[in-house]
Parts: structure tokens; sequence; C-alpha cells
């Protein structure tokens, strides 16, 4: 059993790396550590390598997102929870891509991997809830939705964020049809 202030020291870790890391992919683990209150041995303890920090950031962050399911599907109809849940996987999704300093190639794949079953299975949740209340397309799949909101992140490249019209396009085309 972890210890609380072992707990609490991992938690102000990763608190301090996804803030440090947004803002600067160069910045150095001693600097995470000291914006953490912790000491550097504390910092290489819970993670040995830079990657590891970076990963780990991105892990909570995919885990938070997926922790929202239940909670957008309790409180907001299907599609609306949908768009809710997936500028958030967005958003975690740009922090990955802008940790490209922290991450290497192979990181960057193994994450990919390790959360691609997880999203997918919040995704169906969203899609069998509309399909169920009938806002939602029968034919709705979870890795076409995967597939097509992939493109969001880079929507933001440009002078505007496209992401949100974009994803409004989307969520459009998994709209049912009323029968005729």
């Amino acid at each position: 059993m972890v210890r609380s202030d072992a707990r609490e020291n991992r938690a102000r870790i990763l608190a301090a790396a996804r803030e440090a890391l947004a803002r600067d992919g160069s910045v150095s683990m001693n600097q995470i550590a000291q914006r953490a209150g912790v000491g550097a041995g504390t910092l290489y303890r819970n993670f040995p390598t830079r990657e590891a920090l970076a990963l780990a950031v991105y892990q909570d962050e995919v885990e938070r997102i997926l922790g929202t399911v239940s909670g957008l599907l309790a409180e907001t109809p299907p599609l609306e929870a949908l768009r809710h849940w997936t500028s958030d996987l967005v958003e975690a999704m740009r922090r990955k891509h802008g940790l490209g300093d922290a991450l290497s190639p192979g990181a960057h794949q193994a994450i990919s991997e390790q959360t691609y079953g997880p999203v997918v299975a919040a995704i169906t949740r969203f899609l069998d809830a509309g399909k169920k209340d009938g806002s939602i397309r029968s034919d709705a799949d979870p890795g076409d939705f995967l597939q097509l909101t992939g493109a969001l992140w880079r929507a933001a490249s440009g002078p505007e964020d496209r992401s949100p019209r974009m994803l409004a396009l989307i969520l459009d085309g998994l709209r049912a049809q009323p029968r005729r």
C-alpha cells in the first residue's frame, strides 16, 4: 500500500509536470521537482526518466477523461455528452503531441496503443446511449469516430481553432435521420 504522503507527492509532481510541459517541452526535471515542491530524489523515485514522467502525465490525463463518461451521460443527452468528452480528448491529444521533446516515437506509439482500447470503449458507451434513445444512427462505429476526431487536434495549428466546427460536422453525421 502506498503511503498518503507518497501519493500526494506523485499527484503534485504530475500536476506540476502537466503545467510545465504544456508551456515548455524542454523544462528540466529539476525545475519540475521545484514546481512540485519535492526533492529531485523524490521525483526520480517516482519517474526515473523524463519520458516516464511525460507518459505518466498523459496516462493520468486519459484516465481523468475516461472517468467523466458516466457523469456526462447521466447529466447530458448522448450527442452533447460526446461533444464535451471529445473536446476534452482533443485537448489531451494536443498536449500529448506537445510533449514531443519528452517522448520518443516509440513512446508515442506505445501510449497510443495502450489507450486505444479504453478510449474506444468510452466512445462505444456514448454511441450506444445515443442509439438506445434514437439520437445516434444505428451504424455509428466507435473506431470510425475516433479516426475522424484524430484530425481535430491538428485543426488548431492555424490562425483559428477550427476543431469545434469540425467536431460539429462529425457529430451531425452521427445524428439519426427521421424515418420517411
